[in-house]
């Protein structure tokens, strides 16, 4: 691909060169593999069904000698109403509740941990079949009556950002669709939140950042699954305008999200040269930001309404110069964007500072006046390491036998 690129105009793409790089997704998609979740499958034989396609419920009607309508009936109580228990299913004859019992489970993964921070956020460690666990955050709007909830698509991380705990823990491996969406679900079960008969339940959990542990584009096959049962509007019902997904700049990965999902994109920026987003997003080796900024160009969801987030962590001396806010501006220029600056969050063995509050007022002011949103972030759950950048496990990676 190239790109190139004028002092004051965003990069532009020559189309003749723009190659979509499906042999680059395929080595994507076989690395995957290696990280691949366990199988949805008990103990005792039985099938968890959350996380299966309505194809794949319908199928497995078939499988145990039942109409594939049943799958609808199935799809509205496990998504729509939470039911973890057959025998709640009113609408499903006994002798059938009894049956699915004998071959199915709608399963959550254990709450090993839940803590609320003083703020109010809340933060869950999952433990999953196989022992593995990943975090989950809800973070409430003060201002409004509901919030996010920030999912793990890994247990651990590849990227190994510098700034970030999560990149401290070597990848463990994938989550599975039934992983992915089951976090939402859970922290629902938690807030009590699925609809109740009188149709007065709130939408506290009203949105979804995958922004926890895990490049998300780097387990898309997982995490698109997931989505499209959360998106299903006969299910949990989430609008793609109400689900983010934070990338590193996975850039293959983009234009596939893109043209199959069109879900918001945010893309975890950090730094506005090479040279040091080398160092602190060692992935900008491979996708270099005039390749990650011409992928956000063609993302097709980007528009006025639906602007591109530029996720940016605020580190005291390393990023926060005004020139580093002049070339920021530089390279969104054109874009519909919109700049996050966080903070950085500290952890422990964490080597970085946060930026002061003038340097952090004054980075702002460079690109507001350059006619960008530019909020920033102020941290949310530090005092139970739930901000952005601290999530962590003691999951490790299993070694394998000889």
């Amino acid at each position: 691909m190239t790109v190139t690129s004028h002092p004051n105009t965003r990069p532009r793409i020559n189309d003749a060169s723009i190659d979509l790089n499906e042999a680059e997704r395929e080595r994507i998609r076989a690395k995957s593999a290696l990280f691949a979740p366990p199988d949805a499958v008990m103990k005792d034989g039985r099938r968890d069904l959350v996380g299966m396609s309505r194809e794949e419920l319908a199928s497995v009607m078939v499988e145990i000698g039942e109409k594939p309508f049943r799958a609808k009936q199935l799809w509205h109580w496990i998504y729509h109403q939470g039911a973890t228990d057959f025998s709640t299913m009113s609408t499903i004859a006994k002798p059938l509740q009894e049956k699915l019992k004998e071959h199915f489970v709608v399963a959550r993964p254990e709450t090993s941990l839940e803590q609320t921070s003083t703020d109010e956020t809340r933060k869950f460690l999952f433990r999953f079949r196989d022992g593995q666990e990943a975090e989950t955050v809800y973070i409430p709007d003060r201002r409004e009556d509901r919030g996010a909830v920030c999912i793990s698509s890994q247990v651990g991380c590849t990227l190994s950002c510098t700034f970030c705990h999560t990149g401290t823990q070597k990848l463990v491996r994938n989550l599975g669709a039934a992983e992915i969406v089951s976090q939402f679900m859970a922290a629902r079960d938690s807030y009590n939140e699925w609809p109740s008969p009188h149709g007065d339940t709130p939408r506290l959990l009203s949105t979804i950042v995958l922004m926890g542990m895990g490049e998300p584009l780097y387990n898309y096959d997982n995490v698109a699954k997931a989505m499209r049962i959360v998106m299903d509007g006969e299910g949990i019902a989430l609008s793609r305008r109400r689900i983010t997904l934070s990338t590193s700049g996975v850039v293959p990965m983009m234009d596939r999200c893109g043209e199959e999902l069109g879900v918001n994109l945010a893309i975890s920026l950090h730094a506005v040269t090479n040279e040091l987003r080398d160092q602190i997003v060692p992935l900008n080796r491979k996708y270099p930001i005039e390749e990650l900024m011409a992928a956000c160009q063609r993302y097709p969801a980007a528009t006025n309404s639906r602007r591109i987030t530029f996720e940016y962590i605020m580190l005291r001396g390393i990023n926060d110069s005004d020139a580093d806010a002049r070339e920021l501006v530089r390279l969104i220029r054109g874009l519909p964007a919109k700049v996050n600056l966080i903070p950085f969050n500290p952890w422990p063995g964490s080597d970085y500072l946060p930026s002061t509050r003038e340097r952090l007022a004054k980075f702002a002011k460079i690109v507001m006046d350059a006619g960008f949103s530019a909020p920033i972030r102020m941290p949310r759950g530090q005092d139970i390491l739930a901000a952005c950048g601290q999530l962590r496990t003691e999951s490790e990676r299993q070694r394998k036998s000889a």
